[in-house]
């Protein structure tokens, strides 16, 4: 491809694009898409009207990241680039370019035709366009309601009959353009949360002859089978052609209760299985569908209102009864029409209703922007607001990738077959521990295909299956000897006794007998101890940590960590019923935590966080999710969050000080209509975009 590089500072470039032809949105996405995966980019920008791009990366002395970043966009061909299902639809860039135009068409009609016409077209124009908002206003009475179209109508049909049709075109000017905006910024604030949110699967168990295989989502096409195991997301819209499951849709219907899947039943992308296994025969590929779905549930769902958006909102819709009494008032008091339609000209509906929501929105996007994803400004608030916090151990204040450390044979066999086993059992559930059984076995290259019967997982014990017609179990102390009262071979209880204390214990057992312990290392995140006094600083008066581990471990960590309270060798629903109780105690919680034995504690939460990498099924039940990467993203999660609640507060204040100067001036006869209704339209689009900014530049 040709370019030419127009700026250069170190570490920005801007390139122009030499084409033919202008730049496509479609092109630009590509070209975007390009740039941002070459490496050392940190962030880039596409123009598509003047094929401009600007490219920041991370500058290093010797100048060979500039060089690779020149090289490679050398080689780029459009037609040559692989992007995501659903990046280019769904990337936001054709709504902009769709808006910039509808604006730029606007100003300039209702020019042409005030600079054009002659006053009596214009007069008949502006008759025929009120009518549209007489007949809106006439249609909410209608309905017994007194909101702004109330008071639109108001105005400009009163405008109309004093033959002041200036005046009423320009208001209706201004309210259009006053739509424009407030819908251009709301679809993007909702389309930008929507991809954020949007389904991210990376592989799929593909159903075939010779059994199930691992393959990478762009691989599944439409009517393939899949199979979907118990706590792992549906990846595609589809029917059920095998099995039975129980499964949650919450994240599309609001159901909080599982629903029963069989056969011939449909499924949908973004769903979990709760319990069970099902083989899906795939109805539809790509992420659009999803994308939709999310959309709908954003625009619909109550959970983006936080309690402040929503007192805010109820709030403008109660002043409007005011504002028509206050201009029959007016008038009454001074025979003037003019200043009572001043007053028609400002409502606090407008700013109120745009500014609350798109202050929650652009949250939820920033927080993304720092591997946090959030369902909703409800539970941002409740962030705020939060006073305790409880930690999961295992793959959440320690390391998200735990490594097998020994493997200690019992009743004469081997190790490595051992794992072998360990890693077949465990390769089909999401969780830190049975990834590092897994990744152990991969290093050793032992090939552990599927030698199994169905696999039965029980929820915060372990795994149970049938290898070669004998019972094989995997998981807690707990499980194996209490629960399935398996035994330790006899003569090697010494060996039993001396495992190495340093480590976390994973059991095997076959037949009822000890056949293999994996002693599995779990180190502590290297930022546990700072985040967790961090989140002290910022106002969280209660830190726990709650862990199926032993109490010696959990004792260890818990000192090296710095909570306040731990709770070692617990239940899932030991977790549930101690946030219950805080609740209860009038405390707000949050809860965090990677695995399926983590749900029903973060459902039960204020505020349920789950770690990125967990299992899927936490992950959906969960209102936020960390990345993996870093704990201390939790921390910006709540400095965001109160920045948050703070910004609505002072959007809140401006607003209703600000329009209540301009219904005074317009009283007093200071400002005409047109101009107060200019400044009002004004004020609600400088508010708007202030609410779109981010949240942690200002407080930071």
């Amino acid at each position: 491809m040709k370019f030419q590089i127009k700026h250069e500072i170190k570490g920005r470039m801007r390139l122009h694009i030499f084409q033919k032809k202008q730049m496509s949105c479609e092109q630009a996405d590509i070209l975007l898409y390009y740039l941002e995966n070459i490496e050392g980019v940190e962030s880039a920008k596409v123009y598509e009207r003047t094929a401009d791009a600007v490219v920041r990366y991370a500058a290093d002395k010797d100048g060979f990241v500039r060089q690779n970043i020149i090289k490679e966009v050398q080689k780029f061909v459009y037609d040559k680039v692989e992007v995501p299902d659903g990046l280019i639809e769904n990337s936001g860039r054709e709504l902009n370019r769709e808006f910039q135009e509808k604006l730029i068409g606007q100003i300039t009609a209702h020019y042409a035709r005030k600079f054009l016409l002659p006053a009596p077209f214009r007069a008949v124009y502006t008759g025929i366009k009120s009518l549209g908002y007489i007949w809106k206003g006439l249609q909410t009475l209608a309905q017994r309601k007194l909101e702004v179209p109330v008071l639109d109508a108001t105005a400009i049909g009163v405008s109309i009959l004093r033959g002041n049709y200036d005046t009423a075109g320009s208001v209706m000017f201004l309210l259009g353009i006053g739509e424009l905006l407030e819908d251009w910024t709301h679809k993007k604030s909702v389309g930008d949360l929507a991809r954020i949110m949007s389904l991210n699967v990376e592989k799929v168990w593909l159903k075939t002859e010779d059994g199930e295989i691992l393959v990478p989502y762009s691989q599944i096409k439409q009517g393939d089978s899949i199979v979907v195991h118990m706590g792992n997301v549906i990846p595609f819209d589809g029917t059920v052609l095998a099995g039975e499951a129980m499964v949650n849709q919450a994240s599309l219907t609001g159901e909080s209760m599982p629903v029963r899947k069989s056969e011939e039943t449909s499924v949908y992308a973004g769903t979990v299985v709760e319990e069970g296994e099902i083989t899906v025969k795939v109805k539809a590929v790509g992420g659009s569908g999803r994308y939709d779905k999310i959309v709908t549930m954003i625009e619909d769902s109550q959970k983006l209102k936080s309690g402040l958006e929503g007192k805010a909102e109820h709030l403008a819709d109660k002043l409007v009864p005011y504002t028509l009494a206050g201009t029959g008032l007016v008038y009454l008091a001074t025979r003037n029409a003019t200043k009572a339609i001043a007053v028609l000209m400002v409502d606090f509906s407008c700013a109120l209703k745009l500014a609350m929501p798109i202050s929650v929105l652009s949250a939820i996007r920033e927080a993304s922007q720092h591997n946090v994803t959030v369902k909703g400004g409800k539970y941002m608030e409740a962030v705020a607001e939060a006073d305790t916090i409880v930690f999961d151990k295992t793959g959440t204040l320690t390391k998200a990738e735990p490594t097998v450390a020994e493997v200690v044979p019992f009743g004469g066999n081997d190790a490595d077959e051992m794992l072998r086993m360990a890693a077949c059992m465990e390769e089909h559930f999401p969780h830190s521990m049975a990834k590092a059984v897994v990744d152990a076995a991969l290093k050793k290259e032992l090939d552990h295909e599927e030698m199994h019967s169905k696999v039965q997982y029980i929820v915060a014990h372990g795994i149970s299956t049938t290898i070669e017609g004998k019972k094989a179990v995997i998981g807690s102390h707990h499980f194996i000897f209490e629960d399935e009262k398996c035994t330790i071979p006899e003569g090697m209880e010494d060996r039993f006794e001396n495992l190495p204390e340093e480590y976390s214990h994973l059991y095997l057992a076959i037949q009822n007998e000890l056949a293999a312990v994996i002693c599995i290392e779990d180190p502590l995140r290297k930022e546990a101890a700072q985040v967790v006094e961090q989140l002290r600083e910022a106002g969280l008066s209660k830190i726990v940590m709650m862990t199926g581990d032993s109490d010696r471990t959990a004792k260890a960590i818990a000192k090296r960590v710095g909570v306040d309270e731990y709770y070692s060798e617990v239940l899932p629903e030991d977790k549930a019923n101690f946030v219950e109780r805080e609740k209860q105690a009038g405390r707000k919680v949050i809860m965090i935590g990677d695995g399926i034995n983590d749900s029903p504690a973060l459902s039960a939460a204020d505020v349920g966080i789950a770690i990125s990498e967990g299992a899927e099924i936490a992950r959906e039940v969960a209102d936020i999710t960390v990345g993996a990467d870093d704990l201390k993203e939790i921390v910006k999660l709540k400095r965001l969050s109160d920045a948050l609640m703070q910004r609505i507060r002072r959007n809140y204040r401006i607003i209703v000080g600000f329009n209540t100067g301009l219904i005074v001036c317009g009283v007093t006869g200071v400002l005409p209509p047109t101009t107060s209704a200019l400044l009002h339209n004004t004020s609600t689009l400088v508010i708007g975009l202030q609410s779109m900014k981010n949240l942690l530049d200002e407080s930071e």
